[in-house]
């Protein structure tokens, strides 16, 4: 069974951080571009982050440059998501997604986690 599990998330006050992290099981990662998705009540999927197999291209939606990071450990087969200053707009369920290669759309990618809840309220 492929599988993606994401974990970290929860209730922050604006301000503050979380890490995310999506661990696979039933295969590694080390050959697929991972991508990180977001979907808020009401609203769409959409890209947050993404990144090579091997880590050494990252790519930020404009809303969360400078604020978010992505990570990879291929030996302990886990991305993170590292999220900073985080505002109420983040407010969201994050999923994480691995692709053969990095790409904003859905569609791209072959394998989902199914999701973490990240609330930021005072």
């Amino acid at each position: 069974q492929l599988q993606l599990v994401e974990s970290g998330g929860g209730l922050v006050q604006p301000g503050g951080s979380l890490r995310l992290s999506c661990a696979a099981s039933g295969f590694t990662l080390d050959y697929y571009a991972i991508g990180w998705f977001r979907q808020a009540p009401g609203k769409e999927r959409e890209g947050v982050s993404c990144i090579s197999s091997s880590g050494g291209s990252t790519n930020y939606a404009d809303s969360v440059k400078g604020r978010f990071t992505i990570s990879r450990d291929n030996a302990k087969n886990t991305v993170y998501l590292q999220m900073n200053s985080l505002k109420p707009e983040d407010t969201a369920v994050y999923y994480c997604a691995a692709g053969g290669t990095t790409g904003w759309a859905p569609e791209e990618y072959d394998y989902w986690g199914q999701g973490t809840q990240v609330t930021v309220s005072s």
